[in-house]
Order: structure tokens, then sequence, then C-alpha cells
């Protein structure tokens, strides 16, 4: 019994745990004063602000991922661009050394030509020369058998009679 009566003779819970119950009252009221006061004037403003901060940083990102879309469309373009360009650029390759070959293959062709005319031409004139010195050897001869004749015979002779000596002087040389 005699733990009973030490327990009713005990002091109350609250002043067990060193607590008084009047300052833990105006606490109480003071923190629901501050909590109200902070509910009405603080927190929507705080509350407000942290709205609009994350308005800002979601419309960021939105930005932020039309930007990337449109990098990524843009390095497409750039990529498709630029194998246009090399494809462009091997073309233009090709048709200049298919031009070039033509070209040559026809300056050649020309250059053949050419010296083909020129050989031709040069043939012509050969033969025109050779014709010309033939005529000339042969006016000469006809001269030198002239006076050849004539200093054998000691005597001119007639246009006809030296015709007909020349014809046969040649056609003994020619036999």
């Amino acid at each position: 019994m005699h733990i009973f009566l030490a327990t009713t003779n005990s002091p109350s819970l609250f002043e067990a745990l060193g607590l008084n119950v009047k300052l833990l009252v105006e606490q109480g009221v003071a923190f629901l004063i501050l909590v109200w006061i902070l509910a009405k004037w603080v927190y929507p403003v705080l509350i407000k602000a942290i709205d609009t901060r994350r308005e800002q940083i979601e419309a960021g990102l939105e930005e932020a991922k039309k930007s990337q879309a449109i990098l990524e469309e843009a390095e497409t373009r750039v990529e498709d661009l630029l194998a246009q360009a090399r494809k462009d650029a091997d073309d233009i390759l090709a048709r200049s050394h298919q031009e070039s070959g033509a070209m040559i293959a026809d300056a050649e062709a020309k250059a053949k030509v050419r010296a083909e005319q020129i050989v031709t031409d040069a043939r012509a004139q050969l033969d025109a020369d050779v014709r010309k010195a033939r005529e000339a050897l042969k006016a000469d001869t006809l001269k030198l058998v002239v006076s050849a004749t004539e200093q054998v015979i000691n005597e001119k002779l007639d246009e006809h009679k030296d015709a007909g000596l020349i014809k046969k002087a040649l056609q003994k040389e020619r036999a």
C-alpha cells in the first residue's frame, strides 16, 4: 500500500514533465495566431511566387524542348543540304569530266582533220611544184638539145625541123 500512497500524493503529469500548463496554452494560442497570420498574408504571396516561378520554369522547359526540336530539325536540314550539295558536286564533276573528254576528243578530231588537210595541201603543192619543175626541166632540156644540135649541125634549123629532130632524139633516149 505504500506504493499507492506515494502515487496519490505525487504531482500531476504536466508538473512531473516540467511543463507549465498556463505557458503551454499561451504558446499554443500564439502559435495559432502566427499560423493564421502566415496563412492570411505570407503563404498566399509565397505560394503565388512559387507558382509563378514554377510556370516560368515550365515555360523555359517547354521553350527548351521547342528549341531542341528546332535544332534537331535544322541539323536534319543541314545534313540533307550537305548530302544534296555533295551529290550536286559529284554530278558537276562527272559532267565536267564528260565535257572535258568530249572537248578533248573533238579537239583531237579537228587536229586530225587539220593535219590531214595540211598533208593533202602539201602533197598538192608538191605535185604542182614537181609538175612545174618537170615542165621547166623539159623546156630547159629542149633548149639544151636545140643548142647542142645547132652546135653539132652548125646551123640553125627551122622550128619544124627542130621539133622533128627533138622528137627523134627523145624517142631514142627513152628506148
